[in-house]
């Protein structure tokens, strides 16, 4: 497949994922039982999995390599770091404060992932 539409691909399922997440981590702090939406558990999972192949593709594609590309590199220990922060805030916090803490810090991840994206560089903002 083309890295150009994989790269399409893996950005919109970015938005999606950012979009759902944001959503469940309303709904958690809400008390909503909308989380106990089927849809809610098997949507978000379905679309991350299109993200992560869409990744792979691109970096086969592209002929990337983390190892040699730090800012790749540095993007897949954000993606575990969020993958955490996000089963804490929205199934594993013990208490609502803990996972208000965990949904906030896990929004950080994602800003910091993206802005790695956008910058190809391991610190954002620094050339």
């Amino acid at each position: 497949m083309e890295y150009a539409l994989l790269r399409l691909i893996h950005v919109g399922t970015v938005y999606i994922t950012f979009g759902l997440f944001v959503t469940r981590g309303i709904w958690m702090l809400l008390d909503s039982p909308r989380l106990q939406d089927r849809w809610v558990k098997v949507v978000p999972h379905l679309n991350d999995t299109l993200l992560f192949v869409a990744a792979i593709g691109m970096l086969i594609a592209g002929g990337l390599n983390p190892l040699v590309h730090p800012w790749l590199l540095v993007k897949i220990f954000g993606l575990l770091l969020y993958i955490y922060l996000g089963a804490m805030a929205l199934k594993r916090g013990r208490t609502k404060g803990q996972r208000t803490i965990y949904f906030i810090a896990a929004l950080a991840t994602i800003g910091y992932i993206i802005a790695v994206a956008v910058t190809k560089q391991v610190i954002p903002g620094v050339i």
